[in-house]
């Protein structure tokens, strides 16, 4: 993995699950949010924080895990587990680990650790039945399936997926380099980004078998040269979403859920007009839980890139953008009220809180900031 990508991975991952018995959305509800971290001197590994669905405010840091390099997290549906990648790894396999997960406390417990198979794992997804943790591996670009045993613990590859081939950039693309891995609402086809194939590479998948195996067709195409980096779905099961790292862009597709086929129908800029050189890369997409909105980070520019989304057509319209204060976002999540948008600042070492627009999408700076050494990744529960 190139030096800046490996900069990029510093900021972790950010996931929140309910830590009491309200739901999503309650005014008192509250949640457990635990940040992980590319370990160096200030980082340790996973962090947790807590999160009032009431105020928007994050409080109480803690270390909860001591562990390498945790760039992306993901909780197990019950809420019992969480899972994390070892992002080590550039000529060898990096690592996943399994936690209990303690939900009145917090508290992280290590269950053991399983080899991804591949050099840096990046992505991490637990899919719907809570059966199987799913790997983006980005150095060689692989795809691996770890099934998960009684008590939460992760057993030894299941399946195991190495892509091949390159594409027009040599010095970015000279071989593959799988960024994300994602399910469909279904749990029925898996979707690995491939910066280094300028694919989105399609798998069915058998959550009872613990296997990926390619679709047909298996893949979508984008632009040579755009690398494609994260992907997200709509709410609606009908359109997705992809960002593209080096070509500042984002491609939106319509979604077959019966055949797992995606078709390309637009591709847009992230940038303001006119913005150009220096250094400028995307990170994360997230749609927003309304369906109305979908968001990217714009590294280099430093900014959120913030879109209305058309319900008929899922089309993309460029609104604005928000960069106060920002610097190299990498990941950012919405909370699980609809109502703020937190970005990992990976420069400064912090978590900086917006306030989302219902009607517009539009984000407005709260002033708040919890500092947080080396964040990235951010999800919600």
């Amino acid at each position: 993995m190139n030096q800046l990508c490996v900069v990029g991975l510093i900021v972790s991952c950010f996931f929140a699950t309910i830590a009491r018995s309200e739901g999503p959305g309650a005014a008192s509800a509250k949640y457990w949010v635990f940040v992980g971290t590319y370990t160096n001197p200030k980082s340790k590994g996973i962090y947790r924080l807590e999160l009032d669905a009431a105020t928007g405010k994050l409080s109480d840091l803690h270390l909860a895990a001591e562990t390498p390099s945790p760039s992306f997290v993901a909780i197990h549906p019950n809420g019992q587990f969480l899972y994390a990648v070892g992002e080590m790894g550039s000529k060898t396999a990096g690592s996943v680990a399994a936690f209990a997960l303690e939900r009145k406390t917090g508290a992280l417990k290590l269950l053991n650790r399983q080899s991804s198979l591949g050099g840096a794992p990046c992505h991490i997804n637990v899919d719907k039945t809570g059966k199987n943790v799913l790997i983006a591996n980005y150095v060689g670009g692989s795809a691996a399936v770890l099934p998960i045993q009684a008590g939460g613990k992760l057993g030894e590859a299941s399946s195991f997926v190495q892509h091949k081939g390159s594409s027009v950039n040599k010095s970015r693309q000279e071989a593959p380099h799988a960024h994300s891995i994602n399910l469909d609402k279904n749990n029925r086809f898996a979707f690995v980004a491939d910066l280094g194939l300028d694919k989105v590479l399609i798998y069915r998948f058998d959550a009872a078998k613990g296997t990926i195996t390619p679709n047909e067709p298996d893949a979508a195409t984008v632009d040579p040269g755009a690398g494609p980096r994260h992907f997200a779905f709509h709410p609606n099961g009908k359109y997705a979403y992809v960002i593209n790292e080096m070509g500042m862009t984002v491609t939106a597709f319509d979604y077959d859920s019966d055949k797992g086929v995606l078709k390309n129908r637009q591709t847009i800029g992230t940038l303001p007009a006119g913005v150009k050189g220096g250094y400028l890369s995307t990170a994360e997409v997230v749609v927003h839980p309304s369906g109305k909105f979908l968001y990217g980070s714009n590294r280099g520019h430093n900014s959120i890139a913030i879109f209305s989304i058309d319900e008929k057509s899922g089309d993309l319209k460029a609104v604005g953008h928000q960069g106060h204060k920002i610097k190299l976002p990498r990941n950012f999540a919405i909370e699980p009220t609809g109502r703020f948008l937190r970005v990992a600042n990976q420069r400064s070492d912090s978590i900086l809180s917006f306030r989302v627009d219902g009607e517009s999408g539009r984000l407005t700076p709260t002033g708040e900031k919890v500092e947080v050494a080396s964040p990235v990744c951010i999800r919600f529960r």
